[in-house]
């Protein structure tokens, strides 16, 4: 009895060991399941400027428009970019006006069109086949509602904001105001244009390329602004009396 009392022993005390390591492996094995998802929770709450979830090519619609201002076809962006230029430099370099120069183009297109038609039998060549062009009664009806329903989304965003029900809408909206009133008296609309057409077509390209440095900056910004905001919000706009919300009124 004693003799197998002393064999059960050993048997014992291995099988507490064994006990322990595979309860030890069960629970690094959990371990790293559970880091598993908080390091893909990390991955999913990187972030990304304005909220955005989606690649910037989406964001800015998909097809060829995005591809022009993400410079995927560089032959066709760079052309954009400086036929816009050559406009931009007639009006403002050159200080040609509009009407002026819609009719110098009329003039030479025409010129040479009748040109062309009359000496086609002198010169044996098949006369210029000069298309019909008319302007579709579908695309017009589809861009006038589309510019309806946005002009009805704006009055509507205006009327919310002069309500007084939302102070820091309403502060955005001033302060954005203010700042292209002073874009407007340091240059004119054609300049101001260019400016925005040229930054259309190099910012999204440039954000493309740099996208996680800028995103980084744009996150210590964000939180920066905060926290200014909820001091400014704690020392100025919680002393300014709001008016009346919907559910008093009702009441």
């Amino acid at each position: 009895m004693a003799e197998h009392h002393e064999d059960h022993k050993p048997d014992s005390f291995i099988e507490k060991i064994n006990e322990k390591l595979h309860s030890r492996d069960s629970s690094s094995s959990s371990d790293s399941d559970d880091d598993k998802p908080s390091a893909s929770s990390h991955k999913s709450k990187v972030y990304r400027l304005f909220g955005r979830e989606k690649p910037v090519h989406k964001v800015l619609g998909g097809g060829k428009p995005a591809d022009v201002l993400l410079w995927r076809d560089k032959k066709i962006s760079a052309g954009i970019l400086g036929g816009v230029t050559i406009v931009w430099m007639l009006f403002e370099v050159f200080e040609y006006h509009l009407l002026s120069l819609i009719c110098h183009l009329l003039i030479l297109t025409l010129a040479g069109l009748f040109l062309w038609s009359n000496a086609s039998t002198f010169i044996h060549k098949s006369p210029p086949k000069i298309p019909e062009v008319h302007i579709p009664e579908g695309p017009v009806l589809e861009i006038a509602s589309a510019l309806r329903c946005e002009i009805n989304r704006g009055l509507a965003s205006l009327r919310e904001i002069a309500s007084g029900r939302d102070l820091k809408k309403f502060l955005a909206v001033i302060v954005g105001l203010w700042f292209f009133s002073v874009l407007g008296s340091c240059c004119n609309f054609l300049t101001l244009f260019y400016i925005s057409f040229v930054l259309l077509h190099t910012l999204p390209v440039l954000y493309e390329k740099y996208e996680d440095q800028v995103d980084a900056f744009g996150e210590k910004a964000m939180i920066e602004i905060k926290k200014q905001y909820l001091v400014f919000d704690e020392k100025v706009l919680s002393k300014i009396p709001r008016g009346l919300s919907k559910d008093k009124k009702l009441a």
